[in-house]
Parts: C-alpha cells; structure tokens; sequence
C-alpha cells in the first residue's frame, strides 16, 4: 500500500519540497548540505553560551541552524509547529545529539527539558513542537525526557514585533517550576525550538536554577542569525 501512495504522492523533503530519492529521510541531501549549520558545540569560545553571560552560566549550549525568514531552515520549524510534522523533530534531533555526543561538551546531562507552552496555546496547536525534538535528545543520550517539569502560567500574545527589552518584561514571571524533586542536583538540558532574543530561555533558565538545579547546558533548532548582528 505504501508503495501505490508513493507512487502518486512521492514523499518531498521537508526543507525544500522537492522529491525525496530512496535514500533519503525527511530532508534531501542538497538541503542537509546547504542548511546554515552553527556547529556551536564544536566550537571552544561557546558563542550560543557567551550571548547569556552575566545573566545565566550554560556549561555548554548548541543551535543545529542559523535562522532566516523564508528560508528553508523557517519552512522545517513552520511545518513541525504548525503542520504537526513530528518527524522532523525527530529527525533534526537526532541529528543534533549525535553531534552533540562527538564533542564531549553534554556528556554529564541527566535530564531533558522543554520550553513549555501555555494550556490555552497547547489546546490550540494540540501539541508542543518541541517535544519530539527534545526526545530525540533523550533517546540519543539515554537519559528522562520530562515535559512536566515547567509549566507556563501566564499567556503571552504575540512577541514578533516586541523588542528585547519587552519580550523579557512580557515573559520573566511567565513559568514555575511543577516537580522540583527532578530537578535537584541534576544537571538539565533546557531545549526549544527557535531563540529569537533569549527571554523565554533566560526565563525557563531562572525558574530552573531556582529549583536547585546543579547545571544547565541549552540546545535548540535554529537561532535567529539577528542575535549576533
């Protein structure tokens, strides 16, 4: 059967839309060839850690892409946020943690955690996008995915077209922890999908260290390319 619907409805990458060839799974080999990598967790200057210096210690912190609007690395996120295409977050994840394993830099995590969404976002999109990425992560590493752990209690509009200084005033009281005793003297990997300005991860991050974690390292999909500009 699935032969007959390949054969009508060939499956095409998720980056460019293209016709996938036999060998390739979700995105294309042009496209995992030219997809803007970061490789921050090869790099020994941490660039990704250093943008939160003074504010949060990240003992290491990874992006797999660098993000642009309307670029092929927008269409992946849009489709696994808006699409519920959960397989490209296993794909982009697995992807990332085995890079991650090469450099030796998240080799003591003990636990992964998501930026959650809040119940009223969660009902309307009927899934958080981060989660098949994060566990990806998990599964690559053997360590608990918890999904639990933070819990967003404020609902926040739109932050497109806020500032950095606003998105942070929008979301710093925004989330609390739910189960502390997971978190107590574990070193967590906070993980999301995009980082456009840092808030909501500086925000997760507070939450967590509050909670007595021993450690924090990030990962995410893509950052946004403006964060270095």
């Amino acid at each position: 059967m699935n032969y007959i619907v390949d054969l009508f409805f060939p499956p095409q990458c998720q980056a460019c839309s293209s016709v996938l060839r036999d060998h390739e799974l979700e995105i294309c080999v042009d496209c995992r060839h030219h997809l803007p990598l970061t490789n921050y967790h090869f790099q020994k200057d941490q660039p990704l850690a250093r943008l939160f210096f003074g504010r949060i210690h990240f003992e290491a912190a990874t992006s797999l892409f660098y993000f642009e609007k309307n670029s092929r690395v927008q269409s992946l996120i849009h489709k696994l946020k808006y699409k519920r295409q959960k397989s490209i977050g296993i794909t982009l994840g697995t992807w990332l943690a085995l890079e991650m394993k090469d450099s030796n830099r998240f080799h003591s995590i003990d636990l992964v955690v998501s930026v959650p969404l809040h119940k009223k976002r969660l009902k309307e999109r009927g899934y958080n996008q981060v989660s098949p990425f994060a566990k990806a992560i998990a599964n690559v590493f053997d360590v608990p995915y918890e999904d639990s752990v933070l819990i967003k209690t404020k609902h926040v509009k739109t932050q497109v077209f806020q500032t950095k200084a606003e998105r942070w005033k929008s979301v710093k009281h925004s989330f609390e922890i739910n189960n502390k005793t997971l978190v107590i003297g574990k070193h967590v990997l906070l993980v999301d999908d995009l980082i456009t300005t840092g808030s909501t991860i500086e925000a997760c991050a507070v939450v967590l260290m509050n909670a007595e974690a021993k450690q924090l390292s990030l990962a995410t999909i893509a950052i946004a390319s403006s964060m270095f500009r």
